[in-house]
């Protein structure tokens, strides 16, 4: 308790701060929800389906968040310096570079739908529904690769409003959308699980029109259109030092996370693990905006501070206190909803997204399971994505969100889904490993305080 002591005012301006992007990841991650809802009315399949074709699609959106988080790094670091210029440089390179990646990826699934799903499930038929879907959905994070830049470099400059208010404006218009397309309302044609992938598609190319209009009318961090055109060698270099670790620990994540949903995708009785994942996938996002919120917070308080020049104790206290005050909010947030499942989950939002017997027995089993391991997750969040990222410790960040998924879960999970076949409680249990294993070294780094480093000298405070 010691250690969340603060000076007055710190947790209002933390509060102040984490707020908008609660809001913006509750608005971000309801998308996701409200996609899987739409979709459920379908059917089971179709749900399935859609669930099979965002797996690839999942890496993207790790890419995509991992040049947001490596981008901010620098950014917030050149805030608290007031190197407005090199904002507009980074800021070039983030969109070259990552535009470039989203580009490659979202023409590989345009050209091969088909032949990319059948990698990822036993049922060919999935693969035929799914189809339209990836073909469409990636070109749509091409442009959310590009908003999502231009929202981060907001937030770390403290501005965290914009990209609540963006992703609110797209998540509205997606819904909209969705209703028009998917079922074929008002004269539109029903295109099924290709219309929720048009409706993204759209709601993204929005987004990018509002960023760019933006971006060039902005006087916080007004853009330098030469400097964002040619950003230099040095920025490069810079760019992916501390971001392309970064980056490709995302990916890589990513890539893992969608092999656990593979695993399931294999398993005898997929439709129903398929869909019952989908739907807590999306519920868990949704119920952990908040340690989202606070680990997104603590990357910019921290870089912030750093880049002022704030002594290494500072510093380091200041983590420590952030770090367990997350893992306390994740805890109650568990709590409640242990208690909320049995009650509301079970008997309320699972029959609305059309999960029933064996689908809805999967679901509870993998509700009782994140909950409970809500404390370690949020740990995860703060420490990796917020205090290791925020003070430059990109590779000790990389190493301890990989090594406890591909050395533990992964193996564990496919062990028991495929191999022992022991039923779906084991197999849950054995999907929560990761934050578990992460728990006491994540702790450990962050009070060793050799994460603390001025990126933008390449120096150690």
């Amino acid at each position: 308790m010691n250690i969340l002591k603060r000076e007055p005012g710190f947790y209002k301006r933390l509060f102040c701060l984490s707020l908008p992007m609660v809001l913006q990841n509750l608005i971000t991650f309801s998308l996701g929800l409200i996609d899987t809802f739409m979709v459920s009315q379908l059917g089971n399949e179709e749900m399935a389906a859609v669930t099979t074709a965002n797996v690839p699609v999942f890496i993207l959106i790790s890419i995509i968040f991992g040049v947001q988080s490596g981008l901010g790094i620098l950014i917030s670091q050149y805030w608290g310096k007031g190197d407005v210029k090199s904002i507009s440089r980074a800021l070039g390179v983030a969109c070259i570079i990552g535009g470039g990646l989203t580009l490659i990826l979202a023409a590989v699934f345009f050209l091969f739908p088909v032949q990319v799903m059948d990698l990822l499930s036993n049922r060919h038929d999935l693969s035929l529904l799914g189809a339209p879907y990836l073909r469409v959905i990636g070109f749509a994070f091409v442009f959310n690769m590009l908003s999502s830049i231009y929202a981060s470099a907001q937030r770390s400059v403290e501005n965290p409003s914009f990209g609540m208010k963006l992703f609110g404006f797209s998540t509205i218009l997606n819904t909209g959308l969705n209703y028009l397309l998917i079922f074929g309302h008002f004269g539109f044609p029903a295109l099924g699980v290709a219309g929720a992938a048009i409706a993204t598609l759209l709601a993204r190319i929005s987004e990018f029109v509002i960023c760019v209009i933006c971006a060039l009318r902005s006087k916080t961090i007004p853009l330098e259109i030469p400097l964002f055109l040619r950003p230099g060698l040095g920025m490069v270099r810079k760019f992916l030092k501390y971001a392309s670790p970064v980056v490709l620990n995302e990916a890589v994540w990513g890539l893992g996370n969608s092999l656990l949903t593979v695993i399931l995708g294999y398993t005898d009785n997929s439709v129903e693990m398929l869909a019952a994942n989908a739907v807590m996938g999306n519920l868990n996002r949704v119920l952990l905006v908040v340690c989202f919120g606070l680990g997104s917070a603590t990357a910019v308080i921290l870089g912030k501070a750093i880049g002022e020049g704030k002594r290494h104790a500072f510093v380091l206290d200041l983590g420590r206190a952030l770090l367990w005050f997350t893992i306390l909010v994740g805890g109650v947030l568990g709590l409640i909803c242990l208690i909320l499942t049995p009650v509301f989950f079970v008997p309320v939002v699972f029959p609305m997204f059309k999960l029933y017997d064996e689908s809805a027995a999967i679901a509870f089993a993998l509700a009782v399971a994140n909950f409970l391991f809500f404390p370690f997750h949020a740990c995860s969040t703060s420490a990796i994505v917020g205090i290791l990222r925020g003070g430059g410790d990109v590779i000790w960040s990389t190493v301890l969100d990989n090594a406890p998924l591909w050395l533990v879960c992964l193996p564990v999970t496919a062990l028991t889904a495929l191999v022992l076949k022991t039923g779906v409680w084991p197999i849950v249990l054995s999907m929560q490993l990761e934050n578990l294993v992460k728990f006491p070294f994540c702790v450990w780094r962050v009070g060793s305080g050799k994460w603390i480093n001025d990126v933008t000298e390449g120096g150690t405070v």
